[in-house]
């Protein structure tokens, strides 16, 4: 893995990885960006989380979308990418396109200006929304690459939905962090979304799709990403 700083960014360092002989950039923000395609590629943002939450009483500070936006246009900002890719679940559910808020759907109406803008059919949200912009699709493949919500473990598949998490012991302590799962063929990104959870990669789930503890947990940090060897990661 070759650390690369972002354009632009002389302090933010990001890791070049290899899928399937394809050289894509794994971002501490959660992105994904691959040069070739100017493509960038988000997973899980899980807009409306919070007002989903409230309608069954529990009661969550209702700006996820806000939070959740604010970090995906920073990602825009220091990539300018042609295309961005958002890889299901983009809405907490099928409803949430309906109750984003005036500010929240200007946002994401501005950000897709000038670029190419598509949903992955997640299985919070496998329908097309009326309203948001973008084109809908199942899943997408460019090369060798294909990019779906739920991972099958197949041969240049990136994927979300699993919302992968890392845990170690640094310093006396356990820290967890959200990562990139990734190995030579295969790569689940971590949850983008402002209230999203993790699974700790050594969950079952996770040997599902890469077979064994082969592959790398690439940690998200402030400015930098921290690969660690998924067998040296500790389980829940």
């Amino acid at each position: 893995m070759v650390a690369t700083a972002a354009t632009n960014w002389p302090d933010y360092q990001t890791d070049e990885v290899e899928l399937l002989g394809e050289r894509l950039v794994v971002d501490p923000s959660g992105i994904l960006w691959c040069p070739a395609e100017r493509l960038l590629a988000v997973a899980d943002l899980h807009f409306e989380k919070a007002s989903s939450f409230a309608r069954y009483g529990a009661l969550l500070p209702p700006f996820d979308t806000a939070a959740t936006l604010a970090r995906l246009c920073e990602a825009i900002m220091r990539y300018r990418p042609r295309t961005v890719l958002a890889l299901g679940d983009s809405f907490h559910d099928g409803d949430g396109p309906q109750r984003l808020g005036d500010t929240d759907r200007e946002m994401i109406a501005a950000l897709q200006q000038g670029r190419d803008w598509i949903w992955v059919a997640g299985n919070h949200d496998p329908d097309p929304a009326i309203g948001i912009g973008g084109v809908f699709t199942p899943e997408l493949s460019i090369g060798a690459v294909t990019f779906r919500h739920e991972p099958r473990g197949e041969a240049g598949e990136i994927a979300g939905h699993l919302h992968p998490m890392a845990r170690i012991s640094a310093r006396g302590r356990s820290v967890s962090r959200k990562c990139f799962a990734i190995d030579d063929a295969r790569m689940v990104m971590p949850a983008f979304g402002a209230f999203t959870g993790g699974l700790n990669i050594r969950a079952a789930a996770f040997m599902n799709v890469f077979g064994a503890l082969s592959f790398r947990a690439h940690m998200l940090g402030a400015t930098r990403l921290y690969a660690v060897d998924a067998m040296r990661c500790l389980p829940d």
